[in-house]
């Protein structure tokens, strides 16, 4: 971990979890006092297989406590803690108190497992601790999609808006602030490129559209959109468990099915010592993630002020530069490699704790 001083008073702690790591942060509004990753090996996880995600609550809060205690920041004070959101019903964008109403629904678990489901019960747990309310900002539910974009096709199956919101929502406000221009005044795709891939067509301040995890451009590790007949035929051919399909299209699916690696930086250097497979595989994925955003360019009408990536991918030169080779027609490329997430829950906690915005609540 790293520390910057402050004298900011508000300050807050964040908490935001992912598969296999947790990410914490100490932040001001001036700022990071603290950041750093909690990595959390196989071994510890293989406990925990097959069960709900919650289960790793107190494994995950030890290993924080530990963390802020080997960093000297067992007793700093705290006007908030925030987590990141996780699997809800749909939510508008914004910041959101952590109540239990919130925390019954993340038990349940009706919309899935994800790592993001622990965000708000953590936060709830270290706020609890100190007295202070606990929030969520934009989380992966976040939905504003019209009407017309939740028709897939056949009337039992309605696409749902999921991705990469906290991250996509504050690189759009932070290009907006560079262009001394309101979000609202823009209409932009945003492109997320971390271990899942989010294309999103933004107009009016709201994502109206956007790949789900099931669709879209395959990842790391994720297929994306697959022949829907041709799955259907291999998910009937009784040779693989409800578990094992599921795994196959999210976990062990996309770059991983095809090269047995998710790093892309691995990737990179097998094409540079001349490995066609790799090369091939690299390609594909940049075209399908130019393609997704031609789709969103149709949903704005060919009306787009810019294309922004952004995500841990984005930092791939070779990656970005195929892209902006697609997709410069559409409009100028912007280019935020890698994800501030633990920044942008902070802001949201901010905008609460500031009075600029009133904190919204979750409904069942």
């Amino acid at each position: 971990m790293r520390c910057v001083m402050s004298t900011e008073s508000l300050q807050v702690l964040v908490i935001n979890p992912g598969s296999t790591s947790t990410r914490v942060g100490i932040f001001s509004t001036q700022g990071a006092e603290l950041v750093g990753t909690i990595r959390h090996r196989d071994d510890e996880l293989a406990g925990f297989d097959g069960k709900p995600v919650l289960d790793q609550l107190d494994f995950r809060a030890t290993a924080i406590r530990d963390a802020l205690q080997e960093a000297g920041k067992t007793d700093e004070p705290y006007d908030a803690v925030v987590g990141r959101g996780g699997l809800l019903p749909p939510t508008v964008c914004g910041t959101y108190r952590v109540d239990d109403t919130m925390i019954e629904l993340l038990q349940r678990a009706q919309h899935g497992e994800h790592a993001s489901n622990l965000g708000a019960v953590l936060a709830n747990l270290f706020a609890q601790s100190r007295g202070v309310p606990a929030y969520i900002v934009d989380p992966v539910t976040v939905d504003e999609w019209p009407q017309i974009a939740r028709f897939s096709g056949t009337p039992h199956i309605e696409r749902y808006a999921t991705g990469h919101a906290l991250n996509i929502k504050a690189v759009a406000r932070r290009f907006a602030k560079m262009q001394q221009r309101e979000y609202a005044s823009l209409r932009l795709i945003v492109i997320h490129m971390g271990s899942g891939i989010t294309v999103s067509a933004h107009e009016d301040g709201r994502m109206v559209d956007n790949n789900t995890p099931e669709e879209g451009p395959f990842g790391p590790d994720r297929t994306g959109s697959l022949p829907v007949r041709m799955l259907l035929r291999h998910a009937l051919s009784g040779m693989y468990t409800a578990t094992e399909l599921d795994r196959q299209v999210f976990g062990a699916g996309g770059i991983y099915a095809y090269l047995g690696t998710r790093d892309l930086r691995e990737v990179e250097r097998r094409i540079d010592a001349g490995e066609e497979r790799a090369r091939e595989v690299f390609a594909a994925m940049a075209y399908q993630i130019a393609k997704e955003a031609g789709a969103m360019a149709a949903v704005l009408k060919g009306n787009v002020d810019a294309v922004l990536l952004t995500g841990g991918m984005a930092h791939s030169k070779r990656l970005t530069e195929e892209l902006r080779d697609s997709l410069q027609w559409i409009a100028p490329i912007h280019i935020f490699a890698g994800e501030d997430e633990l920044q942008a829950l902070a802001d949201g906690a901010f905008r609460v704790l500031r009075g600029e915005e009133l904190a919204r609540s979750i409904h069942a």
